[in-house]
């Protein structure tokens, strides 16, 4: 799998897991329940890092524009952003 399919994975996975951990941050304050807002948390975690890492690699070593990778960084974001992103920017 090359790595602009790795990206657009990453993007798709990353816009998932943050609904899902607002969805958490509420089972967390509202119903008390913060084991499932851990076990989100980490995993959006390392989504949004592997995402800005891909970012990293396309700027650093495809030699992207860097008004391009400013915008995928700042979709990581914005609710939905990376399924936008992977549609607009990451599609061959």
């Amino acid at each position: 799998m090359n790595a602009l399919k790795q990206f657009r994975l990453a993007a798709i996975a990353e816009g998932i897991s943050w609904p899902a951990l607002l969805f958490t941050t509420y089972l967390k304050y509202g119903q008390n329940m913060p084991e499932p807002n851990q076990w989100v948390g980490m995993i959006h975690g390392v989504l949004f890092i592997a995402y800005c890492f891909y970012i990293a690699y396309f700027y650093f070593e495809e030699k992207w524009a860097l008004q391009k990778c400013i915008i995928l960084f700042v979709t990581a974001f914005l609710p939905f952003g990376t399924f936008w992103a992977e549609r607009k920017y990451l599609r061959p």
